[in-house]
């Protein structure tokens, strides 16, 4: 009973400081993930007994099963009318752990995670495939749940999701929507995409293109009239669509391309950015929107020229992460020290604040407060100042980007050693 009390305790101090995680790990105290940063709670360090107690606490007996066999386990739970959380339960040393992130009870606005407005647009088409992308944690769910939400309140539609698991739940309005949770629902996304195609769907959301079978599922029902959502774990609208092509074997990545170039509305890539101003994160964020000069880059394996296109298509929405991240910097919301750690191209958005006078990245930083993140003595841009070049060509891959991040923190310390 001790352990109930105590996870609805943590629960609700999660809830109340609105961390967006809470980590409950042997060896430390409770911690909570505030604004990006982890925080310790003030009580005591948990001791083996209490990690075990606490996943039981709240753990079904199939994921429990499944913890004991795999070593792992992922689910969904409701802590009352307040929130609900993802929880994750892993071994490590032997012992239990937990990560559980909460997902916010309210479904947020267009307006209040800033997307664009072409973003709007694309959730009224009838058919094609719209990308929503960016590593673990950049609130790619809550992007999906909000387009969902919208369609739900403003048109008629069937609208079928499969989750892993079931995070915002969404109550029929103007649409039927039926959640159907992997594990519980259906065995995996692929066959739920095989089974959604004959159960009249209008909109059908993939919580993860994870595989090949699941990707080419979803490129399929965009082609025979639906519209569908899918996330990747990808940085960029380019590496995007790279990563698509890549998964399937040498001999079909041809029709790929033609399939993707006909039936591929949108990209959205995000990233997740504590701000500076006031507490909390805001989300930068890369738009692609299909144009017919994107459409013949697919089509003629050019997929490296499209970030020129995305910088020349301001009048249909799209921009550059790279380019909004300098936006959230120069409105004073961000860090120079983020917006360079979070760019696709670390070592040229560096530069681009060094040209704009605004120090290179081996300048002394400023340590927390109000400027965080900027060299010492200076203000960000006011708002509408004119911006350097724009950004280069981006890493090929993610570890290209670390090694980028690593050697710019480098010179940040080789610097202040000087």
């Amino acid at each position: 009973m001790s352990s109930t009390i105590q996870i609805d305790r943590l629960l609700e101090t999660t809830v109340r400081r609105k961390a967006s995680d809470l980590h409950l790990v042997v060896g430390r105290p409770p911690v909570l993930r505030l604004n990006g940063h982890l925080r310790d709670l003030q009580t005591k360090v948990l001791e083996p007994e209490d990690t075990q107690a606490l996943m039981k606490s709240i753990t079904p007996d199939r994921i429990q099963q499944e913890f004991e066999e795999k070593g792992s386990g992922d689910f969904g739970f409701a802590f009352g009318t307040q929130a609900r959380f993802r929880v994750a339960i892993f071994k490590q040393k032997g012992l239990v752990s937990l990560v559980m992130r909460r997902i916010p009870s309210t479904l947020m606005t267009f307006e209040q995670i800033g997307l664009p407005e072409r973003a709007r647009d694309v959730c009224r088409r009838p058919r094609g495939l719209f990308l929503v992308t960016g590593p673990t944690g950049s609130g790619k769910t809550t992007t999906l749940a909000c387009m969902i939400n919208y369609i739900n309140e403003n048109f008629d539609r069937h609208i079928i999701t499969m989750e892993d698991p079931v995070e915002y739940y969404h109550v029929h309005k103007k649409s039927i929507v039926v959640q159907r949770e992997i594990g519980v629902d259906v065995p995996d996304f692929s066959e739920g995409l095989r089974r959604a195609l004959r159960q009249d769907p209008d909109v059908i959301l993939v919580g993860e293109m994870r595989d090949l079978a699941t990707i080419a599922a979803a490129i399929t029902a965009a082609e025979t009239g639906h519209l569908v959502f899918g996330t990747l774990h990808t940085s960029g609208a380019a590496s995007t669509i790279n990563r698509i092509i890549d998964a399937f074997p040498t001999e079909q990545q041809e029709q790929i391309r033609v399939q993707i170039a006909n039936n591929l509305i949108a990209v959205i890539s995000q990233a997740l950015c504590p701000r500076i101003d006031v507490e909390g994160v805001v989300a930068a964020y890369e738009f692609m929107y299909l144009t017919p000069g994107i459409q013949n880059l697919i089509r003629e394996n050019k997929v490296f020229r499209i970030d020129s296109e995305i910088q020349t298509g301001k009048k249909f929405g799209m921009q550059l992460l790279d380019d909004n991240l300098f936006q959230l910097f120069q409105a004073g919301k961000i860090s120079m020290e983020e917006a360079i750690d979070k760019s696709k191209n670390p070592s040229f958005m560096a530069e681009k604040f060094a040209r704009a006078g605004l120090g290179g990245p081996g300048e002394e930083l400023q340590e927390g407060g109000e400027g965080a993140g900027q060299p010492a003595g200076t203000k960000p841009p006011a708002p509408g100042a004119p911006s350097a070049a724009s950004p280069a060509a981006p890493p090929a891959n993610e570890a290209e980007r670390q090694a980028e991040i690593a050697k710019n923190r480098a010179r940040m310390l080789g610097q202040k050693g000087g």
